[in-house]
Protein backbone atom coordinates (compact mmCIF):
# COMPACT_ATOMS: atom_id res chain seq x y z
CA UNK A 1 0.00 0.00 0.00
CA UNK A 2 1.27 3.19 -0.75
CA UNK A 3 0.87 5.74 1.81
CA UNK A 4 0.05 9.64 1.17
CA UNK A 5 2.23 12.17 1.25
CA UNK A 6 1.03 15.61 2.04
CA UNK A 7 0.56 16.97 -1.44
CA UNK A 8 -1.67 13.96 -2.37
CA UNK A 9 -4.85 15.06 -0.83
CA UNK A 10 -6.67 13.05 -3.21
CA UNK A 11 -5.07 9.51 -1.63
CA UNK A 12 -5.62 10.50 1.71
CA UNK A 13 -9.54 10.95 1.37
CA UNK A 14 -9.93 7.03 0.15
CA UNK A 15 -8.82 6.77 4.23
CA UNK A 16 -11.31 9.08 5.46
CA UNK A 17 -15.15 9.36 6.06
CA UNK A 18 -16.28 12.74 7.54
CA UNK A 19 -19.14 15.50 7.31
CA UNK A 20 -18.38 19.22 7.04
CA UNK A 21 -18.97 19.46 10.41
CA UNK A 22 -16.33 16.73 11.88
CA UNK A 23 -12.25 16.78 11.73
CA UNK A 24 -11.08 13.85 9.13
CA UNK A 25 -11.08 10.26 11.71
CA UNK A 26 -7.45 10.23 10.28
CA UNK A 27 -4.26 12.16 9.46
CA UNK A 28 -0.88 11.45 8.21
CA UNK A 29 2.51 13.03 9.89
CA UNK A 30 2.56 15.50 7.15
CA UNK A 31 -0.52 17.02 7.31
CA UNK A 32 -0.63 17.05 10.67
CA UNK A 33 2.76 18.98 10.59
CA UNK A 34 1.52 21.28 8.51
CA UNK A 35 -1.72 21.46 10.67
CA UNK A 36 0.54 22.37 14.07
CA UNK A 37 2.20 24.87 11.19
CA UNK A 38 -1.28 26.42 10.25
CA UNK A 39 -3.22 26.62 13.34
CA UNK A 40 -2.94 27.27 17.31
CA UNK A 41 -5.87 25.36 18.34
CA UNK A 42 -4.63 22.13 17.90
CA UNK A 43 -3.66 19.87 20.50
CA UNK A 44 -1.71 16.63 20.44
CA UNK A 45 -2.28 13.47 22.89
CA UNK A 46 0.24 10.27 22.87
CA UNK A 47 -2.38 7.62 24.10
CA UNK A 48 0.14 4.70 24.14
CA UNK A 49 -1.04 1.41 26.07
CA UNK A 50 0.12 -1.61 26.80
CA UNK A 51 -1.17 -5.22 27.70
CA UNK A 52 -1.15 -5.70 31.15
CA UNK A 53 1.70 -8.50 30.68
CA UNK A 54 3.63 -6.06 28.86
CA UNK A 55 7.11 -5.12 30.26
CA UNK A 56 6.55 -1.46 28.35
CA UNK A 57 4.95 1.21 29.80
CA UNK A 58 3.13 3.75 28.20
CA UNK A 59 4.13 6.94 29.79
CA UNK A 60 7.56 6.05 29.98
CA UNK A 61 7.76 5.93 26.57
CA UNK A 62 6.18 8.92 26.40
CA UNK A 63 8.83 10.48 28.60
CA UNK A 64 11.90 9.28 26.40
CA UNK A 65 10.07 10.36 22.86
CA UNK A 66 7.32 11.75 21.70
CA UNK A 67 5.85 14.62 19.76
CA UNK A 68 6.75 18.12 20.51
CA UNK A 69 4.11 19.51 22.41
CA UNK A 70 2.45 16.22 23.03
CA UNK A 71 0.33 15.47 26.37
CA UNK A 72 0.06 12.05 27.56
CA UNK A 73 -3.68 10.59 27.92
CA UNK A 74 -3.63 7.59 30.20
CA UNK A 75 -6.91 5.67 29.63
CA UNK A 76 -7.08 4.00 32.27
CA UNK A 77 -6.35 7.34 34.37
CA UNK A 78 -9.42 9.05 33.00
CA UNK A 79 -12.07 6.41 32.97
CA UNK A 80 -14.35 5.63 35.22
CA UNK A 81 -14.25 3.26 38.49
CA UNK A 82 -16.05 -0.41 37.33
CA UNK A 83 -17.33 -2.86 40.09
CA UNK A 84 -15.52 -5.51 38.82
CA UNK A 85 -12.44 -3.39 38.44
CA UNK A 86 -12.33 -3.25 34.61
CA UNK A 87 -9.60 -0.58 33.46
CA UNK A 88 -10.14 1.89 30.76
CA UNK A 89 -13.79 1.98 30.82
CA UNK A 90 -15.80 5.12 29.32
CA UNK A 91 -15.34 7.85 31.97
CA UNK A 92 -18.29 9.94 33.15
CA UNK A 93 -19.13 12.99 31.70
CA UNK A 94 -17.80 14.98 34.43
CA UNK A 95 -14.63 13.54 34.26
CA UNK A 96 -14.19 13.68 30.67
CA UNK A 97 -14.88 17.60 30.66
CA UNK A 98 -11.86 17.86 33.42
CA UNK A 99 -9.09 15.59 31.41
CA UNK A 100 -9.96 18.20 28.18
CA UNK A 101 -9.64 21.30 30.57
CA UNK A 102 -5.97 20.01 31.89
CA UNK A 103 -5.09 19.51 28.60
CA UNK A 104 -6.20 22.82 27.79
CA UNK A 105 -8.49 21.64 25.14
CA UNK A 106 -11.95 23.87 24.21
CA UNK A 107 -14.80 22.13 22.62
CA UNK A 108 -13.94 23.64 19.53
CA UNK A 109 -9.98 22.13 19.59
CA UNK A 110 -8.89 19.80 17.19
CA UNK A 111 -7.23 17.26 19.26
CA UNK A 112 -4.69 14.75 17.56
CA UNK A 113 -4.45 11.53 18.61
CA UNK A 114 -1.56 8.85 18.07
CA UNK A 115 0.30 5.90 19.95
CA UNK A 116 3.25 4.51 19.55
CA UNK A 117 2.36 0.97 18.15
CA UNK A 118 1.24 2.84 14.75
CA UNK A 119 -2.35 2.19 15.18
CA UNK A 120 -3.40 0.26 18.45
CA UNK A 121 -4.83 1.96 21.32
CA UNK A 122 -5.31 5.76 19.07
CA UNK A 123 -8.47 4.54 17.93
CA UNK A 124 -10.35 3.54 21.37
CA UNK A 125 -8.97 7.17 22.72
CA UNK A 126 -10.75 8.60 19.59
CA UNK A 127 -13.70 6.74 20.22
CA UNK A 128 -14.14 8.11 23.55
CA UNK A 129 -13.65 11.44 21.75
CA UNK A 130 -16.62 10.97 19.36
CA UNK A 131 -18.40 9.20 21.88
CA UNK A 132 -18.58 13.05 24.30
CA UNK A 133 -19.55 14.83 20.90
CA UNK A 134 -15.88 16.12 20.16
CA UNK A 135 -16.33 15.14 16.58
CA UNK A 136 -12.92 17.75 15.94
CA UNK A 137 -10.69 14.66 16.66
CA UNK A 138 -8.51 12.31 14.62
CA UNK A 139 -5.46 9.93 15.13
CA UNK A 140 -2.15 10.27 13.33
CA UNK A 141 -2.15 6.82 11.09
CA UNK A 142 1.36 4.98 11.49
CA UNK A 143 1.72 7.29 14.57
CA UNK A 144 4.83 7.83 16.38
CA UNK A 145 6.87 5.90 14.34
CA UNK A 146 5.38 6.68 10.78
CA UNK A 147 6.32 10.28 12.13
CA UNK A 148 9.34 9.40 12.86
CA UNK A 149 9.49 8.11 9.07
CA UNK A 150 8.59 10.85 7.68
CA UNK A 151 11.48 12.22 9.29
CA UNK A 152 9.92 14.90 11.54
CA UNK A 153 11.18 15.65 15.29
CA UNK A 154 10.46 14.55 18.44
CA UNK A 155 11.49 15.58 21.82
CA UNK A 156 11.82 14.17 25.62
CA UNK A 157 11.15 15.32 29.13
CA UNK A 158 8.20 16.51 30.90
CA UNK A 159 5.13 18.10 29.00
CA UNK A 160 4.82 21.63 29.26
CA UNK A 161 1.80 22.39 31.51
CA UNK A 162 -0.92 24.30 29.38
CA UNK A 163 -3.59 26.97 30.34
CA UNK A 164 -5.99 25.26 31.56
CA UNK A 165 -9.57 25.44 29.78
CA UNK A 166 -13.29 25.46 30.27
CA UNK A 167 -15.15 22.52 28.80
CA UNK A 168 -18.54 22.57 29.29
CA UNK A 169 -20.27 19.29 30.41
CA UNK A 170 -20.84 17.26 27.40
CA UNK A 171 -23.32 14.64 27.01
CA UNK A 172 -22.86 10.88 26.04
CA UNK A 173 -23.79 9.60 22.90
CA UNK A 174 -25.74 6.29 24.66
CA UNK A 175 -26.01 5.01 21.15
CA UNK A 176 -22.03 4.64 21.17
CA UNK A 177 -21.93 1.94 24.20
CA UNK A 178 -23.14 -1.23 25.34
CA UNK A 179 -23.58 -2.83 28.75
CA UNK A 180 -23.53 -6.30 29.69
CA UNK A 181 -27.11 -6.64 29.86
CA UNK A 182 -27.62 -5.47 26.22
CA UNK A 183 -24.97 -7.66 24.84
CA UNK A 184 -26.74 -10.86 26.82
CA UNK A 185 -29.85 -10.03 25.62
CA UNK A 186 -28.79 -9.39 22.03
CA UNK A 187 -27.06 -12.69 22.36
CA UNK A 188 -31.13 -14.41 22.72
CA UNK A 189 -32.23 -13.17 19.37
CA UNK A 190 -32.28 -14.91 16.04
CA UNK A 191 -28.66 -13.36 14.52
CA UNK A 192 -30.96 -13.14 11.47
CA UNK A 193 -33.22 -11.07 13.03
CA UNK A 194 -34.32 -7.48 11.97
CA UNK A 195 -33.46 -6.87 15.66
CA UNK A 196 -30.23 -8.80 16.26
CA UNK A 197 -27.35 -6.00 16.66
CA UNK A 198 -24.27 -7.97 15.08
CA UNK A 199 -21.36 -8.50 17.35
CA UNK A 200 -17.54 -8.55 16.15
CA UNK A 201 -14.98 -9.75 18.46
CA UNK A 202 -11.37 -8.17 17.83
CA UNK A 203 -9.47 -10.77 19.35
CA UNK A 204 -7.49 -13.31 17.61
CA UNK A 205 -9.30 -16.49 16.09
CA UNK A 206 -7.97 -18.64 18.80
CA UNK A 207 -9.14 -16.74 21.71
CA UNK A 208 -12.21 -16.43 19.92
CA UNK A 209 -12.41 -20.03 19.62
CA UNK A 210 -11.01 -21.04 23.10
CA UNK A 211 -8.38 -22.50 21.79
CA UNK A 212 -6.42 -20.49 23.24
CA UNK A 213 -5.88 -18.54 26.41
CA UNK A 214 -6.88 -15.66 27.58
CA UNK A 215 -3.78 -13.18 28.55
CA UNK A 216 -5.79 -12.55 31.62
CA UNK A 217 -4.62 -15.35 34.03
CA UNK A 218 -7.89 -17.28 35.08
CA UNK A 219 -10.32 -16.11 32.31
CA UNK A 220 -11.65 -18.32 29.91
CA UNK A 221 -11.68 -17.94 26.65
CA UNK A 222 -14.49 -18.38 24.08
CA UNK A 223 -17.07 -15.98 22.77
CA UNK A 224 -20.39 -14.70 23.36
CA UNK A 225 -23.31 -16.88 21.31
CA UNK A 226 -23.81 -15.54 18.00
CA UNK A 227 -20.98 -13.35 17.81
CA UNK A 228 -18.71 -12.95 14.82
CA UNK A 229 -14.48 -13.38 14.61
CA UNK A 230 -13.03 -10.41 12.90
CA UNK A 231 -9.14 -10.19 14.72
CA UNK A 232 -8.52 -6.49 14.68
CA UNK A 233 -5.41 -6.94 12.57
CA UNK A 234 -6.94 -7.60 9.83
CA UNK A 235 -8.51 -3.99 9.37
CA UNK A 236 -4.17 -2.71 9.97
CA UNK A 237 -1.41 -3.42 7.72
CA UNK A 238 2.10 -3.65 9.41
CA UNK A 239 5.61 -2.34 8.03
CA UNK A 240 8.85 -3.94 8.42
CA UNK A 241 12.00 -1.77 9.24
CA UNK A 242 13.93 -0.75 12.25
CA UNK A 243 10.85 -0.47 13.67
CA UNK A 244 7.90 -2.22 12.92
CA UNK A 245 4.26 -0.12 13.18
CA UNK A 246 0.92 -0.70 11.29
CA UNK A 247 -1.23 1.72 9.72
CA UNK A 248 -5.41 1.47 9.22
CA UNK A 249 -5.44 -0.51 5.34
CA UNK A 250 -7.38 1.34 2.36
CA UNK A 251 -11.18 1.36 3.02
CA UNK A 252 -11.28 -1.10 -0.24
CA UNK A 253 -9.57 -3.72 2.18
CA UNK A 254 -11.56 -3.38 4.91
CA UNK A 255 -14.89 -3.19 3.07
CA UNK A 256 -13.31 -6.91 1.49
CA UNK A 257 -12.51 -8.14 5.30
CA UNK A 258 -15.80 -6.96 6.85
CA UNK A 259 -17.14 -8.98 3.44
CA UNK A 260 -15.14 -12.49 4.54
CA UNK A 261 -16.12 -12.05 8.31
CA UNK A 262 -19.68 -11.88 7.51
CA UNK A 263 -21.25 -12.21 3.78
CA UNK A 264 -21.00 -9.40 1.41
CA UNK A 265 -25.34 -8.71 2.16
CA UNK A 266 -25.15 -8.12 5.69
CA UNK A 267 -21.96 -6.17 5.21
CA UNK A 268 -23.74 -4.15 2.85
CA UNK A 269 -26.86 -3.81 5.55
CA UNK A 270 -23.97 -2.67 8.22
CA UNK A 271 -22.67 0.15 5.67
CA UNK A 272 -25.91 1.35 4.83
CA UNK A 273 -27.76 1.44 8.31
CA UNK A 274 -29.81 -1.50 8.37
CA UNK A 275 -27.85 -3.07 10.48
CA UNK A 276 -26.19 -2.09 13.69
CA UNK A 277 -23.14 -3.56 14.63
CA UNK A 278 -21.44 -3.82 18.26
CA UNK A 279 -17.42 -4.37 18.52
CA UNK A 280 -16.09 -6.17 21.42
CA UNK A 281 -12.74 -7.53 22.40
CA UNK A 282 -10.30 -8.33 25.18
CA UNK A 283 -10.63 -5.12 27.14
CA UNK A 284 -12.46 -2.55 25.11
CA UNK A 285 -9.41 -1.61 23.65
CA UNK A 286 -8.44 -2.90 20.05
CA UNK A 287 -12.49 -2.92 19.50
CA UNK A 288 -11.85 0.60 18.76
CA UNK A 289 -9.92 -0.35 15.77
CA UNK A 290 -13.20 -2.20 14.38
CA UNK A 291 -14.80 0.49 15.65
CA UNK A 292 -12.70 3.38 13.49
CA UNK A 293 -12.56 1.10 10.32
CA UNK A 294 -16.59 0.59 10.27
CA UNK A 295 -16.73 4.45 10.63
CA UNK A 296 -14.55 5.18 7.82
CA UNK A 297 -16.70 2.40 5.55
CA UNK A 298 -19.48 4.89 6.71
CA UNK A 299 -21.10 2.60 8.60
CA UNK A 300 -23.28 4.63 10.70
CA UNK A 301 -25.16 2.81 13.29
CA UNK A 302 -21.60 1.17 15.03
CA UNK A 303 -21.51 0.69 19.15
CA UNK A 304 -18.70 -0.76 21.22
CA UNK A 305 -19.65 -3.13 24.16
CA UNK A 306 -17.13 -1.20 27.11
CA UNK A 307 -16.40 -3.83 28.92
CA UNK A 308 -15.57 -6.48 26.15
CA UNK A 309 -14.77 -10.11 27.25
CA UNK A 310 -13.22 -9.52 30.19
CA UNK A 311 -16.67 -8.03 31.83
CA UNK A 312 -18.72 -10.36 30.42
CA UNK A 313 -16.47 -13.31 30.87
CA UNK A 314 -15.92 -12.81 34.95
CA UNK A 315 -19.61 -13.33 35.10
CA UNK A 316 -20.45 -16.44 36.34
CA UNK A 317 -24.09 -16.65 34.62
CA UNK A 318 -22.65 -15.67 31.35
CA UNK A 319 -22.88 -17.75 27.76
CA UNK A 320 -19.77 -19.09 26.79
CA UNK A 321 -19.40 -20.55 23.23
CA UNK A 322 -16.49 -23.22 22.90
CA UNK A 323 -15.61 -24.22 19.10
CA UNK A 324 -13.38 -27.09 19.61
Amino acid sequence: MVLPRLGSLHLAKRFTHSSSRSAPYLLFPLQLQELLNREENVKVLDATWFMPNSPRNGREEFLAKHIPKAQFLDLDAVASPHPLGLKHMLPSEATFATACESFGIRANTHVVIYDTHGVFSSPRALYMFRSFGHSNSSILNGGLPFWEVEGLSTESGQEQQPHTTHYSKPSLDTSSVRSYEQVVENAEHDPSSQHAEVVLDARSRGRYLGTDPEPRPGLSSGHIPNSIALPFHVFLQTHEGPTSYTTVRSTADIRRALNEAVGSSQAESIINGQKSVVTTCGSGMTAGVLWLGLKLLGAPKVGLYDESWTGYALRPTSKIVKDR
